[in-house]
């Protein structure tokens, strides 16, 4: 069993009963409190997202292999959304209990097929979907996740009052439509057993600590 929490911007934390990622931790870059990575793997999409490790037990951020706790991680570069050329961020593919997270943060919309195979099959794909010339937007976002086919889709990185966005980001509702997959709202997701074949669009209530 494991869940996800989604705490704002590209900052998620995913659970076990033993172990614990904690996504993009440095949510003072659009405002507020930076995350707690104690005693936590520190997964980052961008250098840029660090806290420096304070207390974490490891600091993944760049492609790669990686097997800790109950977690194979396997990092795949990609190129950023603003960037012209070259490989600046880092997608992840996160294997827990026989399930596959992939998680997509600020790049380039289209995925070459190398890269694609990188990530291989998908069952949830967490993706930010806010636009503004900064992330993808909706209709990338969405095009991306019929490209990679995952059963559940966590959205990401969209208009929030209390955050101050580089760019101004799209809100959720502009995805939803884009996708017109079945919708579920829920406080954390959780996961008990191997997901099934129905594709579901799982909006994450954002908590703050």
């Amino acid at each position: 069993m494991f869940e996800i929490e989604y705490k704002g911007a590209n900052s998620v934390i995913i659970s076990t009963k033993k172990a614990k990622i904690v996504v993009d931790p440095k949510l003072s870059l659009v405002g507020i409190k930076d995350l707690s990575v104690k005693g936590a793997i520190e997964l980052l999409t961008e250098d840029r997202f660090a806290v420096n490790g304070s207390g974490s037990i490891l600091i993944i951020d760049s492609p790669g292999e990686y097997g800790i706790a109950d977690f194979d991680i396997r990092g795949i570069p990609a190129r950023r959304n603003l960037d012209s050329e070259g490989h600046s961020s880092t997608m992840y593919r996160i294997e827990i209990d026989n399930n596959r997270v992939g998680l997509i943060g600020n790049i380039y919309e289209q995925l070459s097929d190398e890269q694609l195979e990188d990530l291989g099959v998908i069952d949830m794909l967490i993706i930010p979907v806010g636009g503004g010339g900064y992330t993808l937007d909706a209709t990338g976002a969405a095009a991306l996740v019929r490209t990679i086919g995952p059963k559940v889709v966590i959205p990401i990185h969209y208009a929030d009052r209390q955050l101050k966005y580089e760019t101004p980001q799209n809100q959720l509702d502009l995805f939803v439509k884009e996708m017109s997959a079945p919708v579920e709202t829920v406080a954390k997701y959780k996961v008990k057993q191997t997901l099934g074949h129905l594709t579901q669009l799982s909006i994450i209530e954002v908590t703050r600590s």
